[in-house]
């Protein structure tokens, strides 16, 4: 045990959580900015356009990231540019397949779409997709590789060259959203240049492409696919539904700056998501059950006591939160739609407490190759946010009450996903939360020791 925590703690989590600081803190910042250029409505729009945007690209990342992930961790030299040149083929037919049918449907819905919030969605995206096809097959090859410093400038590059965008913008350009969407796309394609450049892309791969490594990919993604599409209408589908509802742009604004917060408090369980995967993949493969539960109960466990800690910072300074990110318009109960941003971000840290183990479930079902199981648990949680914003919005118009059912999915998904991982592997609950005290304890040992030498 004290192996695995030692692992653990020296492994790539920080640079894993560096690069992610670096996004998070900068979109962030450039959040708020936005949000006090443009009006209520039009920010509205902004942020239907990324969370549509995020929506399709965690799409191609499930048909590509999670199989390649899965085997190229514990991939001998020979089966590795086999597996990268199939993923890297795979992800090229996607994002070919996404953008024929997203111009098919603006084609065929012109007029409805232009009226509409998801206007800027529509006429970039299809773009925005070819675009940072390089940039994605880059980042998962470095995360399955557990290169993860390479992963984090992948990660940074983006996330600062838009914030510095933003910043001129609201200081000097003033440019129109659609041409702040451009702006966007630009930086996407010096990114994915970048990554051409340093031949991280893996396309020089794909004539050792096979069909035996290909089927073996595509028999994974099946399943991971789906649980992405399942897991990112978790993130996703509350404003999709606020966005179609009467309720309109303005509530989908409000309701982004709660989602915001979510997202913040995100950061950490991200990193070290990131690097667990590969690790218990690797356990599994090498049918190493005692060091994947290990991993398991530390990552769950040390997570845990974490988000335990920024839940209960969020819950009392929540109306703090919602002024810096968003400014005094956000502020209180919004005179046009009656919500209350602050008040939703309190509902959502009780989302927060249980959402490490939900995670943790999830990827300890696709290591150990049940990316079935864990479709099944994820597509229960997605039909209960679906149902539960459906009624929240058109039957009782509150947005506190789509905060409200977002807890009731989480809770959903710790119970499942534990329910079927225990049954694989026979887990002990308690250790969970031994193991992530073990952590901490061996994290400020490890500090300690190094202020002394």
């Amino acid at each position: 045990m004290a192996k695995t925590l030692k692992r653990i703690v020296h492994e790539g989590n920080v640079l894993s959580l560096s690069g992610n600081i670096i996004v998070s803190l900068l979109g962030l910042v450039g959040f708020g900015l936005l949000a006090r250029t443009f009006p209520l409505t039009i920010f509205g729009e902004w942020v239907i356009f990324i969370t549509a945007a995020s929506f399709i690209r965690m799409l191609r990342s499930g048909i590509m990231n999670i199989a390649l992930i899965r085997y190229l961790s514990g991939a001998d030299p020979e089966e590795r540019p086999g597996l990268i040149g199939s993923s890297v083929i795979i992800a090229s037919l996607a994002t070919l397949m996404i953008c024929g049918i997203l111009v098919g449907i603006e084609y065929s819905f012109s007029e409805s779409i232009h009226n509409s919030g998801y206007n800027l969605f529509f006429k970039w995206y299809p773009l925005l997709a070819l675009i940072n096809l390089p940039m994605i097959t880059s980042a998962a090859i470095m995360q399955a590789d557990q290169r993860f410093g390479k992963e984090a400038i992948i990660k940074s590059f983006e996330g600062v060259v838009f914030f510095v965008v933003i910043v001129m913008n609201f200081f000097f350009l003033k440019l129109k959203l659609d041409q702040l969407v451009v702006a966007f796309l630009i930086v996407n394609a010096m990114n994915s240049v970048m990554c051409i450049y340093m031949r991280w892309d893996g396309f020089k791969y794909i004539t050792r492409a096979n069909l035996q490594t290909t089927k073996k990919l595509l028999n994974f993604s099946k399943y991971s696919s789906l649980t992405l599409i399942g897991t990112n209408l978790l993130r996703s589908a509350d404003t999709f539904i606020i966005s179609f509802s009467p309720l309109g742009t303005a509530a989908v604004a409000l309701y982004s700056i709660p989602m915001k917060l979510v997202e913040l408090q995100q950061l950490p369980l991200r990193s070290f998501t990131a690097t667990a995967f590969p690790k218990l993949s690797k356990a599994s493969i090498r049918n190493n059950l005692k060091e994947l539960k290990e991993l398991f109960y530390t990552y769950s466990g040390a997570m845990t006591y974490l988000f335990l800690a920024i839940s209960l910072v969020t819950f009392v300074f929540a109306d703090l939160f919602v002024l810096i990110l968003g400014g005094k318009q956000f502020m209180g109960n919004d005179p046009v739609t009656g919500f209350n941003a602050a008040r939703i971000s309190r509902v959502f840290t009780l989302y927060g407490i249980f959402l490490p183990i939900d995670r943790m479930t999830g990827i300890g079902l696709d290591s150990i190759n049940k990316p079935n199981i864990n479709f099944i648990k994820v597509l229960i949680m997605a039909i209960a946010n679906v149902l539960g914003d459906l009624i929240a919005v058109f039957l009782f118009k509150s947005l506190t009450l789509v905060a409200v059912g977002s807890v009731f999915f989480i809770v959903i998904g710790f119970w499942v996903g534990y329910y079927y991982l225990d049954k694989e592997l026979s887990l002990n609950f308690k250790h969970i939360f031994t193991r992530g005290i073990d952590f901490y304890k061996n994290l400020y040992g490890n500090l300690r020791k190094g202020a002394f030498n």
